[in-house]
């Protein structure tokens, strides 16, 4: 019965956490890409206005996976708790922490829209004025996501520690998870303290992260390895 339940709580957070790795990369790395021109917030305003629903889209995705990964989070404790109460609570904290900042850094932008649309109540300001402001709530949306994968890197050391404890899960996973995690710390701090190279070192780190996706298809394919005495 114990083993079945174990099984169960994989398989859903494996399935919760799919579900965020696919929505995600949506509103956090397509939306943006297809809409944000570098340095030229013209450019930028224009694509906004010729695609207003693709913002909308990626606006709905940053709700949508922040509301699973609660859930996620919530489903990977059940799962874990047994194995090490006190790094399961660690892993929960540092997973929701980013969560509220998340949701408000959507307002950034909304506010975006707002602007490349132009309502009466901002005719005080001219055209390209309202471009310039709307590529910065832009600009601070991109950092908000900065701060906030910081927490979406530590999340992972209590994880690694519990899939390499469990002895259900194969400890080279929650190696990997420690790999993962310090590259969206690298990639964090080289951001926001080392701009200048945060493009390329963002570039080397977005590989590293890939390192979490074998946990995901591991539960979601084989649940957990329980061993049955």
């Amino acid at each position: 019965m114990a083993t079945n339940l174990i099984q169960k709580q994989a398989r859903v957070a494996g399935f919760l956490y799919l579900l965020v790795g696919i929505t995600a990369p949506i509103g956090l790395e397509y939306v943006p890409g297809k809409l944000i021109v570098s340095g030229d917030a013209a450019a930028t305003a224009d694509r906004i206005r010729a695609s207003e629903s693709l913002l909308r889209l990626g606006i709905a995705s940053e709700l949508f996976h922040q509301t699973v990964g609660i859930f996620l989070v919530l489903a990977l404790y059940r799962l874990f708790k047994a194995v090490s109460t006190k790094h399961a609570v660690l892993m929960v904290i540092l997973s929701l922490t980013p969560v509220p900042i998340m949701f408000f850094n959507v307002l950034n932008e909304v506010a975006a829209l707002i602007l490349v649309r132009g309502a009466d109540s901002l005719s005080v300001f001219t055209p390209a004025q309202l471009d310039a402001l709307a590529f910065l709530f832009l600009r601070l949306h991109s950092q908000g996501i900065t701060v906030a994968s910081i927490f979406w890197g530590l999340w992972l050391f209590p994880f690694g520690i519990l899939a390499i404890r469990s002895g259900f899960i194969p400890r080279i996973f929650g190696v990997l998870l420690f790999i993962a995690g310090v590259a969206y710390l690298v990639s964090a701090f080289t951001s926001l303290i080392l701009p200048r190279y945060g493009h390329a070192v963002g570039q080397f780190a977005m590989i590293l992260e890939i390192a979490e996706v074998p946990i995901i298809l591991w539960l979601v394919i084989r649940g957990a390895r329980v061993r049955i005495a």
